[in-house]
């Protein structure tokens, strides 16, 4: 029998995406890459290289739901696993694992975000393989992007001591999970060659990860032994958003990744983006003669190394060089393009003015 699953989490907000990115069109409902598909439907579809139809889940906050089964035609409505709040990616996670572990006591889950970009599906669909081969032994196993720069706005992964292969793939322990670096301490990083891109991508068994959460994240837990022993019953709905409002909101890297000892590491270069900004968009976009990201209506004079996109009206622009220009109908966002990390800003000030119709 085949114990293998594949988990697409698809909570994020995609803050530095405004003013595309709302909190009723968040980033993983975008299509930004220029593949005609939003980001949600494209990691869905990477899944479904590897495993069959009714094996990938999709947990999300119950107000996108529509949205979800609209973007993903071909997901079964019981493939979808709600969360009646927003609580961050390990209780996500832990909630995915309770309803699959009660389904199939041996179940194997490879979680995805939603709102990541990877050019080389096929290379990504052989390296799950080879990570679904190391977790069924009851690892914790993540993939670790082989980093081609000194980037500041992902985490990192300082591999140990080479562990051997698996299904071909060369795997290795994990010695720490580091966070963002500095300009300088990025380019140790990659100049040592011990370091990896932290994707946020992970595969295990779901026992090994609630027998985890157990030990590292007991609040986080004792909801998920409720949710768990109510799969399946007329009750699932109510339990699950009374524990979950007792859960606290923790990331899975903080509340596991970075307390777990014996965790493995598959180093994998797939031309994976996290899509992070509309910096970014030039690691993933096809550009014009003179580097630009062009979407919409537009007249450029001048213009170099930007991104001007339009939905609504016509943008015309003069003499810019490296900005993101992004006109909506109700917003207008103009920023250098080495500043879009702080667009989130932005959307802090908005909240703060209590301008709810723009968030």
């Amino acid at each position: 029998m085949d114990h293998r699953y594949g988990v697409v989490i698809a909570g994020g907000s995609g803050t530095r995406f405004w003013p595309e990115s709302r909190g009723s069109r968040p980033k993983q409902f975008l299509s930004i890459t220029g593949a005609g598909k939003p980001l949600i439907a494209l990691a869905h579809d990477r899944l479904r290289k590897v495993l069959d139809r009714d094996r990938v889940f999709v947990v999300a906050g119950a107000a996108h739901r529509d949205q979800i089964l609209g973007a993903l035609p071909d997901l079964p409505p019981g493939n979808l696993i709600t969360e009646p709040v927003a609580r961050n990616t390990a209780p996500a996670i832990g909630l995915a694992a309770a309803h699959l572990s009660a389904q199939d006591p041996e179940a194997v889950l490879a979680v995805v975000p939603a709102d990541q970009h990877i050019g080389d599906e096929d290379g990504f669909a052989r390296v799950l393989s080879g990570a679904f081969d190391c977790a069924g032994a009851g690892n914790i196993v993540t993939l670790g992007i082989t980093p081609s720069r000194p980037e500041i706005g992902y985490g990192y992964i300082r591999k140990g001591a080479s562990l051997g292969t698996c299904a071909g793939f060369e795997v290795f322990g994990v010695e720490a999970f580091v966070e963002k670096p500095d300009r300088a301490k990025a380019v140790d990083y990659v100049l040592s060659g011990r370091y990896l891109w932290n994707a946020g991508m992970f595969i295990f068994r779901a026992d090994t990860m609630l027998r985890e959460m157990a030990r590292h994240l007991p609040e986080v837990s004792a909801g998920l032994r409720e949710i768990s022993t109510a799969v399946g019953t007329p009750s699932l709905a109510e339990v699950t958003e009374k524990a979950f409002a007792a859960m606290p909101s923790i990331s899975i890297d903080y509340g596991v990744m970075e307390k777990v000892g014996g965790i493995r590491v598959i180093p994998a270069s797939i031309a994976w983006s996290d899509v992070g900004s509309w910096a970014s968009l030039y690691e993933v976009s096809i550009t014009d003669d003179r580097g630009n990201v062009i979407s919409g209506e537009t007249v450029l004079v001048d213009v170099e190394r930007s991104v001007v996109k339009t939905d609504s009206q016509l943008v015309a622009a003069v003499g810019l060089r490296n900005t993101a220009v992004v006109v909506t109908k109700d917003a207008v966002l103009v920023c250098p393009l080495d500043r879009t990390q702080d667009v989130r800003r932005v959307v802090e000030e908005l909240r703060t003015r209590g301008r709810k119709d723009l968030l």
